[in-house]
């Protein structure tokens, strides 16, 4: 099965696209081959839609089995397709790149240390986890320096072992460390993975497929 793949040429696969347990969110331009590839290593339900207009919903959307935490410059048309799939919620802050300041599984969210008390609490009551500030290695994005499923959790190799006990004792589940695309530590713009496989830009090494597959449980 394949296990690597860019979006259009560029392996910030991540960037491009958002895993929600058994729904993957990618734009209608999609090139042919990336939506194959999702559509077969993730075993998901594809949806084609843009954010706020644009492309890079990685970025823009973050959320789990229960609910999608969207940009609140989404639009109408965005926001009603998304709610067929999920219960939606719109970030209407400045603060408002959902993929890039949320990591979040069935359990847990983690959010950009700078977000208000009062919206984080809100987030961790839409999605119903217990949800905490953090940092992973001195990047504050911790929707794209690190990436969870209900199976495992993996951070920027520069976390450190506190930030990494503080995810395993609300998750309750193995949290590794690795990179992506040859060495970069922003897991979240190179990676697309569930319960059932993953997805990788195809700059990433064996090495670093290796260690993907370790965290997530997939080493037979």
């Amino acid at each position: 099965m394949q296990r690597t793949i860019t979006f259009d040429g560029d392996p910030n696969i991540g960037v491009f696209a958002r895993v929600l347990g058994d729904i993957a969110i990618i734009p209608p331009e999609s090139p042919e081959d990336f939506r194959a590839a999702v559509k077969e290593a993730l075993d998901v339900t594809l949806i084609e839609t843009t954010i706020q207009g644009s492309a890079i919903i990685g970025s823009l959307v973050a959320g789990n089995s229960r609910g999608a935490v969207v940009s609140g410059l989404a639009t109408k048309e965005e926001i009603a397709l998304l709610a067929e799939y999920r219960e939606v919620m719109l970030l209407n802050e400045s603060m408002n790149a959902a993929g890039n300041v949320i990591m979040a599984n069935d359990t847990f969210a983690a959010v950009h240390p700078d977000m208000p008390a009062d919206l984080m609490n809100v987030i961790g009551e839409f999605l119903k986890v217990e949800i905490f500030p953090l940092v992973l290695g001195g990047v504050k994005t911790v929707g794209m320096a690190g990436v969870a499923t209900n199976k495992g959790i993996i951070v920027h190799p520069r976390a450190t072992d506190r930030q990494i006990e503080q995810i395993e004792s609300v998750a309750k589940i193995p949290v590794g460390t690795g990179s992506i695309n040859m060495g970069s530590g922003l897991v979240g713009t190179g990676l697309l993975v569930n319960e059932k496989g993953y997805l990788t830009g195809n700059a990433t090494s064996g090495f670093e497929l290796g260690r993907i597959e370790d965290v997530f449980g997939f080493l037979e």
